[in-house]
């Protein structure tokens, strides 16, 4: 049995590596380790993933798909999420994911009795996080859709849509602080910002260090 840990984020602004540290404690403590890592930035609302399906082309009968939620491995719509359920199951492989405590134990589940019966309340536990995943999403939408709408000013009969301004002020202490090696928590605690906005920041910060290192010409 292999565990391939598989980390997925949204948009290129966000860290899919972000988990990797707690899914490194949980298969510890467990004493399991990890195979292989498979990161991408991707939507969860679609299948197109590359290294989702790597991963299960990876996959033996038995191995585990380790995910820090269920939500990074689907907020996909009913039709596509039984497709990818298909697929997980034909390769006969186990979902366990961190929100997920019945998956826990399939990781070593023994006898066959136990195993199917883990099996079947782990799957209905995961279309119900699955369902509740992709309900999220349609609500999250749908919130900024109706945001974009109020926030749409009337110039004539063209609708502008003004962004939220940076806060430039606060996003130049963070740049510091990150620059000073500080910790993302206390960066978090000190200023009340957002982890994309800090992983967005930080990608700055790396952009602006690799721009005035001096070229080898």
């Amino acid at each position: 049995m292999y565990v391939r840990a598989y980390l997925r984020a949204s948009t290129k602004d966000q860290d899919a590596s972000r988990a990797k540290d707690d899914l490194v404690r949980f298969v510890d403590e467990r004493g399991l380790k990890i195979a292989a890592f498979y990161m991408e930035n991707e939507s969860g609302a679609s299948l197109a993933r590359p290294e989702l399906f790597r991963l299960l082309s990876d996959c033996h009968p038995g191995d585990v798909l380790l995910v820090e939620q269920v939500d990074r491995l689907s907020r996909l719509n009913a039709e596509d999420w039984t497709k990818l359920k298909a697929e997980i199951g034909m390769k006969r492989v186990r979902v366990v994911a961190l929100d997920l405590p019945t998956s826990y134990q399939l990781a070593n589940s023994g006898d066959d009795f136990s195993s199917r019966m883990l099996d079947a309340v782990n799957g209905m536990m995961l279309d119900m996080l699955a369902a509740i995943a992709r309900k999220d999403y349609e609500d999250r939408r749908r919130r900024q859709a109706q945001g974009i709408a109020k926030a749409k000013v009337k110039t004539g009969d063209e609708r502008v849509y003004r962004g939220r301004p940076e806060n430039e002020k606060r996003n130049v202490s963070i740049m510091e602080m990150l620059g000073n090696g500080q910790s993302w928590a206390s960066i978090i605690a000190a200023t009340g910002c957002s982890r994309s906005t800090l992983s967005r920041l930080s990608q700055r910060v790396k952009t602006e260090a690799s721009a005035k290192q001096p070229s080898d010409g």
